[in-house]
């Protein structure tokens, strides 16, 4: 269990993936390019390549992330931030998007 104090920490904003491309000699991974209403986008490498047949569909999509997640290379890559997602263990896969439209770099509260 953590506290709300820590939950309050996580700092989660509605981001619009831009652009993606696989990374090269792996089979999940994927190099998002995200607009989270920042001065310039951010690059966040993500595991969900095997979730989607045209990894091009995701270009466009408002999605939610976490923002403050300390920077991580990720086969040589240096990933900004994390996509978040849900999985079952019969592979059942959704991103989490706002239901509304809501504005790149919208904070959840």
């Amino acid at each position: 269990m953590i506290s709300i104090e820590d939950f309050r920490k996580i700092d989660i904003i509605v981001g619009q993936i831009l652009s993606v491309e696989k990374v090269p000699d792996t089979d999940k991974l994927l190099n998002l390019s995200v607009d989270l209403g920042e001065e310039k986008p951010r690059q966040i490498v993500s595991g969900i390549a095997l979730y989607y047949e045209d990894i091009q569909t995701l270009v466009g999509r408002k999605c939610m992330f976490v923002a403050n997640l300390e920077s991580r290379v990720i086969r040589g890559l240096e990933s900004q931030g994390m996509i978040f997602a849900l999985s079952t263990e019969d592979d059942k896969f959704s991103l989490i998007s706002p239901l509304e439209d809501m504005p790149v770099g919208t904070k959840a509260r």
